[in-house]
């Protein structure tokens, strides 16, 4: 289980986190969604020990805190909402920085299935800087998943957090990497993905986590917490569930089976 609790974060004199309480589960996707500027990255970041804060952090029992990064860094991948690389690195060189051998001599070279995995066979020897930016999204994607490849190791469920993983990505792709991310919880994996698409949320995520101006506003499932009253004050305009628009013309996935 990952648990935090009471967890406050403050850039300056500026508090972006007030008294936040998030909990996720293993073999559960746990979305964290929220209008822009809510705190979302930053109580991820957190979470991944990647930022102080106050309060308590415990992953699988263990507080965060007391964890070294080398320890964590076996137990959970993050994909970043940017990952910015200044180097001409190819696709494989970027990917194998996420392949941790785990003390075991002579490990296999997982690029090749990660790449197939995320749809980018036959991309080993292109250069990053020459792919577009949802190509880019997708072979950091495959870096993280190397990172954490199998979703239980020595016991214990690994995890991924993920940093608004669809920004780039069109419908299809945004559907493939909802699915890799479902197919790791249901491995057995944790997985707390930060989404801007609330029907995408919808479809994939069993818990989500509602923030706005810092606080926790509720966690539940899906058809429980996305209600008409609560989002519209969430994202301070009106929005209805499951309602067509006026003009009777809208275009959902119903499908991540490509």
């Amino acid at each position: 289980m990952l648990d935090a609790r009471d967890i406050t974060v403050s850039y300056g004199r500026r508090r972006v986190l007030e008294g936040v309480h998030f909990r996720a589960a293993p073999g559960a996707l746990t979305a964290i969604v929220g209008p822009n500027g809510s705190g979302k990255t930053t109580l991820l970041r957190a979470m991944t020990g990647d930022l102080p804060y106050h309060g308590k952090i415990s992953l699988g029992g263990d507080d965060l805190s007391t964890l070294p990064a080398w320890r964590l860094a076996l137990r959970r991948a993050v994909l970043a909402q940017f990952t910015p690389l200044a180097f001409p690195f190819t696709v494989a060189e970027v990917i194998r920085l996420g392949q941790i051998q785990d003390g075991k001599a002579g490990a296999p070279d997982l690029t090749p299935r990660a790449l197939a995995r995320v749809g980018l066979s036959g991309y080993a020897g292109r250069r990053y800087q020459e792919l577009s930016g949802g190509e880019q999204q997708r072979v950091q994607l495959a870096r993280v998943l190397c990172q954490v490849w199998e979703p239980i190791a020595h016991g214990q469920p690994r995890w991924l957090f993920l940093d608004e993983p669809v920004s780039s990505l069109d419908i299809a792709h945004q559907l493939q990497v909802m699915q890799i991310a479902r197919d790791f919880a249901d491995a057995g994996g944790g997985v707390v993905a930060i989404l801007h698409d609330l029907n995408l949320t919808a479809m994939f995520a069993d818990s989500v986590a509602l923030l706005a101006e810092g606080r926790l506003l509720e966690q539940a499932a899906p058809e429980t917490l996305l209600r008409d009253e609560l989002l519209s004050h969430a994202y301070g305009c009106t929005l209805r569930v499951s309602t067509p628009p006026a003009r009777g013309v809208y275009v959902l996935p119903h499908t991540a089976r490509l």
